[in-house]
C-alpha cells in the first residue's frame, strides 16, 4: 500500500474530516486497483493523488454540494493539539513550549482549511507532500502555470490571514508586502 499516507493526508485536507478521509481513500485505493492495468508511466504517486483527488470531488458533490461550488468553509473545523511524545522531547520537555507550538499549529491548520478547495489542494499537494510543480500540475489537471498561479495566491492569502496576522505578531501592511 505504497502512497497511504499522502493519499489520506490529501482527502483529509479536502474533505476536512478523518472519517471521510477514510472512507475516501478506500474508495480510491479500490478504483486505483480496478484501473491498475490501465497505469502507463512511471510516476505512481502522482496518478494514485489524482485518483484521490477525483475521488474526494465526487465524494464533495455527493455529500456537501456547496463547498464544491463554493469552495469555502467559513466553519473549518480545527485541528487537535494532543500529547506529542516525539515534540515533547524534541522541546526538552518544555510544557510551556509545546503548548504554544500546539496553538501555533491549530491557528496555520485553521487558516489552511479556510483556504477555497482549489487553492489548498496545491499548497498541500507541494508543502505537505513535496510534490514537484510538474506533478501537481498533472494531479490537478490543469498547466504548470496555474499551478504557480494558485500556490502564490495562497501563500498570500495565508499570509493575510488575521489569524497569522496575530501570531506573527505583525502588523497588516507588513504581512502582505
Amino acid at each position: 500500500m505504497p502512497h497511504l499516507d499522502a493519499a489520506y493526508n490529501l482527502a483529509r485536507w479536502l474533505t476536512r474530516d478523518d472519517h471521510d478521509a477514510e472512507d475516501v481513500v478506500q474508495e480510491a485505493y479500490l478504483r486505483a486497483f480496478r484501473f491498475f492495468d490501465g497505469f502507463r508511466g512511471s510516476e505512481g504517486r502522482a496518478w494514485l493523488l489524482t485518483i484521490v483527488r477525483h475521488t474526494c470531488y465526487s465524494w464533495l458533490e455527493k455529500n456537501r454540494p456547496a463547498e464544491v461550488s463554493a469552495g469555502f468553509d467559513e466553519d473549518a473545523q480545527a485541528e487537535g493539539g494532543g500529547f506529542d511524545p516525539d515534540m515533547m522531547a524534541a522541546e526538552g520537555g518544555n510544557p510551556e513550549a509545546i503548548a504554544l507550538q500546539n496553538a501555533h499549529r491549530r491557528i496555520l491548520n485553521q487558516a489552511i482549511a479556510a483556504l477555497p478547495l482549489g487553492y489548498r489542494e496545491v499548497l498541500i499537494l507541494r508543502e505537505l507532500e513535496d510534490l514537484s510543480y510538474k506533478e501537481i500540475a498533472r494531479v490537478v489537471d490543469v498547466p504548470v502555470g496555474t499551478v504557480m498561479s494558485r500556490l502564490a495566491r495562497a501563500r498570500k492569502l495565508l499570509r493575510q490571514s488575521a489569524p497569522l496576522r496575530a501570531m506573527s505578531g505583525l502588523p497588516a501592511a507588513e504581512v502582505q508586502q
